[in-house]
């Protein structure tokens, strides 16, 4: 028998066990939820990402004030400020 036809049957082989697991890979991914499973993760990060946006927007839009109601005091620097006893 000659090399050559040895190594071409063997890489023909080779080539055609690869396709067959590629393609098997992806099956067992389907089998398993996989697109439905990477699909709910995804929505899973956007939800996180629009809640703190929309979290960021309600703080800086909050006023401080609201009639005669104040809102948060401004902190006292007390380095130069002195508390009264």
């Amino acid at each position: 028998m000659d090399v050559q036809k040895i190594t071409t049957s063997v890489t023909a082989a080779a080539v055609i066990g690869t396709g067959a697991t590629i393609g098997g890979g992806q099956v067992i991914d389907n089998y398993k939820g996989g697109p439905e499973k990477r699909a709910n993760a995804e929505e899973v990060r956007l939800r996180e990402i629009i809640r703190e946006e929309l979290y960021l927007q309600l703080v800086n839009a909050w006023p401080t004030t609201s009639g005669p109601v104040k809102g948060t005091p401004d902190p006292k620097n007390y380095k130069t400020q002195i508390p009264q006893k």
